[in-house]
């Protein structure tokens, strides 16, 4: 990464700043950015991912960055921390954090700043997360690094600070490794580490984007309790929701610039920008046929071969499912307790429920990648355990996957091109039919067909989402259970997707199993929902009834958290 040095001597107002900017003794303010440009070299020449960006950050302000996927909010964030990837270009007129020059800060100097002052939540926890380490030893890291508290002191703040991001069983929990723990927990334990030193800076990139709602209302408190203890906070997000209930200004970002900024409520009350109002009108859940004219098609999908199901019948269902872990220390976990579910052709199933519920281990169940303890699950009347061979082969194309991480479920070797092919060249699909299926799958998602000579780790979390999602709808499947689909969207693209989801099953009959933690989401693609809490299922049946006449208090309880956009839209409080 290059930093190139610009004049620091001018203090005049930020392009951009609508806030009282005040000057460089300014006690309030801990980060200024001025004018900063970020570029990369690419097999195409030059890119500049952001483009002239300036903001300021007060202490005990949180100031949010939202737009689409790819727009630069995350170059933006990373860049402050000097990890905005190899062969950066980073430029900026200013870059000061408490006096600071960020542009001249090298090695060692990165290391004394990450964790102590500047804590960073990244969006994808997996990735973040050593996978050889347990989950105690990583947040007792910035702890022991930093020396906040006595040595002996450490492994209780370690289960404090899991406990006060609802980590249950925090004792347990971090005896165990990521790969041990739900996406929902692993992303719980990225934030109090982040937290774990009390930085004076905290950048949280999507931090609530794979907690339930009980969970994300906590951890906003948490941080909005921090935020009044001095904490700045820099968030990151696409949920316009989670912005209103804790930003104090927003910056819309497009394409690199900053396209409008202001409070929060005057924002989302009367955006001016073209784009912050279809991103506000996406979020309120007016955006329903944004996918037409907005770079996903809709055109009719060729048609499956062979008959398929006939609509409401019953393609995929499961009896008495009963699933059994072991926890360190802690004897057998059951992650599922005695559910039954129905999928029926032409419909959504939602399974919604706090991370750790079990509502992935449910979906793996369904898919056949694990095997119950207890009870059944029929595919087209048939059991897993009687498919054998090529009849079990021919089932799982029948039934396909999208995962809550698309970058842990792709070969990190393979391109796009390449990911899209695999199930066509399964099935025998010759050569010039899998490259007009491929093209046809990227219209469906939104993709450019620029993509596919990249492999996963070049595109961003929603690229690789509509790619994940591509690539379920490859092989025609009667059914698909979505994991989290859309969590890691913009609100105008995940509109998008969703259209996508309900076109296709509308033209196809296919059935989906949409797990996710956004009731939002659940209530509009779903015909029938199933409520989980602690492996089993509290509540289910037909989704209004069950949203709008809730008789379990645990559902009461998830629709009361929901972050309110409609709320700051209305200038309620």
């Amino acid at each position: 990464m290059s930093l190139v040095s610009g004049d620091t001597t001018d203090t005049s107002p930020a392009p951009g700043d609508t806030g009282d900017t005040g000057d460089t003794g300014d006690t309030r303010e801990l980060l200024r950015v001025r004018d900063l440009t970020v570029g990369f070299s690419t097999g195409r020449g030059h890119v500049d991912a952001v483009r002239g960006v300036s903001f300021r950050i007060d202490r005990g302000q949180v100031v949010a960055i939202v737009g689409e996927s790819g727009s630069g909010k995350s170059v933006t964030a990373r860049s402050l921390v000097g990890l905005a990837g190899d062969g950066a270009d980073v430029r900026a007129e200013e870059l000061a954090f408490d006096g600071l020059d960020l542009r001249r800060v090298r090695g060692r100097g990165w290391r004394a700043l990450r964790g102590r002052r500047v804590g960073f939540v990244l969006q994808d926890a997996l990735g973040s997360l050593d996978p050889l380490r347990r989950v105690g030893a990583e947040v007792a890291e910035p702890l022991r690094e930093h020396r906040t508290v006595p040595s002996g002191e450490i492994g209780d703040e370690v289960v404090r600070l899991l406990d006060s991001v609802g980590v249950p069983l925090p004792e347990s929990r971090a005896r165990q490794y990521p790969h041990e723990m739900s996406g929902g927990l692993r992303q719980r334990a990225l934030i109090a580490s982040a937290l774990a030193a009390r930085p004076d800076l905290l950048i949280a990139d999507e931090p609530t984007t794979a907690l339930d709602a009980t969970v994300q209302r906590q951890v906003l408190a948490l941080l909005r309790e921090r935020a009044g203890d001095g904490t700045a906070i820099l968030l990151i997000s696409h949920d316009l929701g989670v912005v209103a209930e804790i930003a104090d200004h927003v910056y819309v970002m497009k394409d690199g610039r900053f396209v409008e900024d202001g409070p929060t409520r005057e924002m989302l009350q009367a955006p001016s920008h073209p784009y912050t109002r279809t991103l506000v009108a996406a979020a309120l859940g007016q955006g329903r046929g944004l996918a037409r004219g907005a770079g996903i098609a809709s055109a009719d999908p060729d048609p499956r071969p062979g008959p398929g199901p006939g609509p409401g019948q019953v393609v995929l269902s499961a009896e008495g499912l009963v699933k059994r872990y072991r926890l360190p220390g802690k004897g057998a976990f059951t992650a599922v307790d005695e559910v039954s579910v129905e999928v029926r052709a032409g419909e959504t199933l939602g399974i919604v429920g706090e991370s750790g519920s079990g509502k992935t281990t449910v979906g793996r169940l369904l898919l056949g990648l694990a095997a119950p303890d207890a009870g059944r699950v029929e595919v087209n009347g048939r059991t897993w355990s009687e498919l054998r061979g090529p009849e079990r082969r021919a089932a799982r194309r029948r039934i396909q996957m999208i995962y809550q991480h698309p970058l842990a479920s792709f070969d990190p070797r393979y391109t796009a091109r390449r990911l899209l092919e695999e199930p066509l060249r399964a099935q025998g699909t010759p050569g010039a039919e899998r490259a007009r299926r491929v093209a046809e799958l990227l219209e469906h998602v939104g993709l450019d067909e620029e993509v596919l000579g990249r492999r996963a780790r070049e595109l961003s979390g929603g690229q690789r989402q509509r790619l994940a999602i591509a690539r379920a709808l490859a092989p025609r499947p009667d059914v698909i259970i979505c994991d989290e689909p859309v969590s890691a969207l913009d609100a105008v693209i995940q509109a998008q997707v969703l259209d996508v989801l309900t076109d296709v099953q509308e033209r196809l009959g296919v059935a989906y199993v949409f797990i996710s933690h956004d009731l939002g989401v659940v209530h509009r693609i779903s015909h029938e929902v199933a409520v989980m809490k602690d492996g089993k299922v509290v509540e289910s049946g037909d989704i209004r009834k069950v949203f709008e006449a809730p008789e379990h208090q645990y559902t009461k309880t998830l629709l009361e958290a929901v972050p309110r956009l409609h709320r700051a839209a209305r200038g309620s409080a």
